[in-house]
């Protein structure tokens, strides 16, 4: 049967005909989805339109209006029939009475829903002003019968309201939506959707075609109408499977949902209502972005013209990483950016927007996605820690992998994520998809740097814990596999790659030990520390076991769990247990290191050479060595100050420091006999460290120089310098990083006491530690600074005036000392 007689047939035999016609639609199983939507929208517009010619005969100045989504011609089989009884007020109020009649008890007498209205033009546009959810009825009225220049004028005023009143009205609206996402939660999460109200669901898509028609902002389009439309077919399978005009996608209901829409089983369906509402959310974050902009563009541009005489005000745009910038509270790629030549930038610019707290703007990551290239293999050391620093950037980390992973950015990076990608898990325990679990997981990771030595391999490994869930079997032994193969590809060494796949194998050992043995018996402790290995992969399995547990939702982490997981890490410790290594033993100067050396002695300042590192190229198809950084080596006589001093120039020059070392250097007697020394020492202190520019191009070593000389001499204010620059540039939310944390080293050192620090690096930290240390009367006898991602991790070792190692008590003080300062 054609849609022409079905309609003949609605119109032939009054209610009870488009009851059996209505029907027959509806069991087509060759017609579903928007054609189904649309035929029966069109039937019931000739049922309601021959409902209306029949008892408006002799009326005049009356029209009978679809609004809401009936409106809109989105008819799912139990959908609300939403309808407008339009008057201009000049028939009589019995007769219009009387028609509205003629119309509603039919469709009630059918158990159809109705949400109906009687009213005049103004009437309805003084009920839009008031009540929102009215006015967005009302934005997608469609004329069904009656006077047309009536409903169109109507149209034509409730539009022009609504352009006039946006800046009022968007505000609203977008509070309206943020309540609803918080009682009703993210469709994209969830195991039992609601599939209109949710956050992402069909009310969100509606929100955003009314931000379209105030002309202020619109959505990004690429994938919406295809999303919007799986999320109407899945609920016009819902309404068919139960019968019900219902939203809610429940468990029961869910795999004869799937087969109505011919799918696989009920993960599959969950999967695709999961992708779907994931472009209606990220759509939705852009849009209400682009509208606050907008807005406060509006506010601010009449004070600014009269600042700039009516001159058109220029966007500040303050630098974050090399090719990125903060422009209009967004990051954004510089004008100098060249992502086609840089295939570290999204990574890059990824990570600079979490550590600022900021969205990535969409143009930005939609011109990375088209033209950037693709990372070698393994990937350089910058692509490496750019990842880690994006990981432990805390909750702002979500957030900007979600703008990345909307363009396919993510699945670029890391290929195996696409198996895991929008994954439900059917586990009451767990309240995230695998994908975000994994995010979440990071999030809580990175509060616990503080608490290990290698806060990159705790952030990878709470990002892969749970990667095998996209293959069959134990997803811990698949997990391992993958593990070894992505660490491998971004460029870890071997007994990285080895750490990071015990991780992931055994990332439920500890829980599931701790809450299902007996831990007084040896061999179950024995059997822990086997497995582990090592007390750094302890320390790691731990803080990976806490992390997953928050992660995962308030039933999977107690007080009682943490303790017994804690008892059982102790007593596996015990089993690892040994002498701490000694002091790191240094290799022998290099000819370079001990020319400066030399040099420095004679002339009695500080000497430096900038020398380029690079490594062998690999699967690069350039043929081109990849970067590592700038090694900076400096030979100064040994004298109070030089740390503090260095560090500082450093970061007045915006340089850097991803590795340091620094030793005490004593030449031979034959070099210092040979060379008229002035009565120096014959220490001198060697630095070397790896740096590389913030943004832009590095200094002059010419320049360095002097400004070194200045710093030693004391002619150069470095700490009035650093703050007078902070202070030019407007504060940055930023993230909230754990606060730092400063120990003294259980067993260190015969010759020194090991002052370990683990913080948030930042321009002017090193600076900032050396002249705690300095004020601390204590002498840096090494240092071993190393920064993965964005956490740094120090090693001083230090010694008092005379060269001893400091006294228990007094090596605590200083511990302290220095943490309350890194605090302020």
């Amino acid at each position: 049967m054609t849609s022409t007689d079905v309609r003949t047939e609605a119109e032939d035999s009054g209610p009870s005909g488009y009851a059996a016609a209505r029907l027959r639609l509806l069991q087509e199983g060759a017609r579903s989805g928007p054609p189904r939507r649309a035929a029966l929208a069109e039937l019931t517009d000739d049922w309601l339109t021959g409902l209306f010619d029949a008892g408006a005969e002799g009326l005049r100045g009356v029209s009978l209006v679809a609004v809401g989504g009936y409106g809109r011609g989105e008819l799912s089989p139990r959908s609300d029939l939403d309808l407008l009884l339009l008057h201009d007020g000049s028939a009589d109020p019995d007769a219009v009475a009387a028609l509205a009649d003629r119309i509603w008890y039919p469709v009630w007498d059918l158990g159809l829903a109705l949400d109906h209205s009687v009213r005049t033009p103004a009437e309805a546009r003084k009920t839009a002003g008031d009540d929102l959810k009215v006015q967005l009825g009302l934005l997608d009225a469609r004329h069904l019968a009656g006077d047309l220049g009536l409903t169109a004028g109507l149209r034509t005023t409730v539009l022009a309201d609504w352009r006039n009143q946006a800046p009022k009205r968007l505000p609203e609206l977008q509070e309206l939506c943020a309540e609803r996402a918080e009682r009703q939660g993210e469709l994209q999460y969830l195991l039992e959707p609601d599939l209109k109200e949710a956050r992402g669901g069909l009310r969100d898509a509606t929100a955003l075609r009314a931000v379209a028609a105030s002309w202020l902002a619109d959505a990004p389009r690429e994938g919406l109408a295809d999303a919007r439309k799986r999320i109407l077919d899945v609920r016009d399978a819902l309404h068919l499977a139960t019968g019900r005009a219902t939203d809610r996608l429940s468990l029961q209901e869910q795999d004869q949902v799937a087969a109505e829409l011919g799918l696989l089983d009920a993960d599959t369906l969950l999967r695709q209502v999961y992708e779907a509402a994931r472009v209606i959310s990220y759509a939705s974050d852009v849009t209400w972005r682009e509208v606050g902009r907008v807005l406060k563009s509006r506010a601010v541009r009449p004070r600014l013209r009269a600042m700039l005489g009516g001159g058109k005000p220029v966007p500040e745009r303050s630098p974050l990483a090399e090719g990125v910038v903060e422009q209009d509270g967004e990051v954004v790629l510089a004008r100098a950016a060249r992502p086609e030549r840089d295939p570290v930038l999204p990574l890059r610019a990824a990570a600079a927007a979490a550590q600022s707290g900021l969205p990535l703007s969409l143009h930005a990551v939609r011109r990375m996605a088209a033209v950037a290239r693709p990372l070698p293999t393994p990937w350089p050391a910058e692509a490496r820690e750019q990842l880690v620093t994006l990981l432990g950037s805390g909750p702002s980390t979500i957030e900007v992998w979600e703008a990345l992973e909307a363009e396919g950015l993510i699945t670029r990076l890391l290929p195996d994520w696409e198996r895991v990608r929008c994954r439900p898990q059917r586990n009451a325990v767990h309240i995230w998809t695998v994908d975000r679990h994994l995010i979440e997981t990071a999030v809580q990771a990175s509060e616990l740097t503080r608490r290990v030595g290698r806060p990159d391999l705790l952030l990878v490994s709470a990002l892969l814990h749970d990667i095998g869930k996209g293959w069959p079997g134990d997803h811990s032994v698949a997990g391992e596999i993958i593990a070894r193969d992505v660490a491998a590809r971004i460029g870890f060494d071997r007994t990285d790659v080895a750490t990071l796949a015990t991780l992931v194998r055994h990332h439920l050992l500890l829980v599931e030990t701790a809450t299902r043995r007996d831990l007084e018996d040896p061999a179950t402790v024995r059997s822990v520390a086997e497995a582990v290995g090592s007390q750094g992969t302890l320390e790691l399995l731990h803080a990976l076991t806490e992390a997953d547990a928050l992660a995962t939702g308030p039933a999977a982490w107690s007080s009682w769990r943490a303790s017994l997981v804690a008892d059982l890490v102790k007593r596996v410790s015990a089993v690892l247990a040994g002498d701490a290594p000694e002091e790191p033993e240094t290799a022998a100067p290099t000819a370079e290191q001990e020319r400066l050396a030399v040099e420095a002695f004679r002339t009695g300042s500080p000497v430096l050479s900038l020398r380029a590192q690079t490594e062998p190229p690999s699967e690069d198809p350039s043929g081109e060595p990849e970067p590592l950084g700038v090694e900076l080596l400096i030979a100064v006589p040994d004298q109070p100050g030089v740390l503090p001093a260095v560090a500082g120039v450093l970061a007045m020059h915006r340089l850097t420091v991803r590795t340091a070392e620094l030793r005490a250097l004593d030449l031979p007697d034959s070099v210092q006999d040979s060379e008229d020394s002035s009565g120096s020492e014959g220490s001198v202190l060697l630095l070397d460290w790896r740096v590389a520019a913030e943004y832009g191009s590095l200094p002059q070593a010419a320049r360095l120089r002097a400004d070194l000389v200045r710093a030693l001499d004391g002619s150069l204010d470095i700490t009035g310098r650093l703050a007078e620059r902070d202070a030019a540039y407007p504060r940055r939310r930023g993230i909230i990083a754990p606060p730092p944390r400063v120990t003294v080293a259980s067993v260190g050192s015969r010759r020194a006491t090991v002052i370990e620090v683990r913080a948030h690096d930042a321009p002017g930290l090193l600076h900032r530690i050396g002249r705690a240390l300095e004020d601390a009367n204590v002498r840096v006898r090494s240092a071993h600074v190393s920064t993965l991602g964005a956490n740094a991790v120090d090693a001083f070792y230090v010694t008092d005036p005379e060269g001893a190692p400091l006294p228990g008590e007094e090596a605590a003080s200083v511990a302290r000392a220095l943490e309350e300062t890194l605090r302020e």
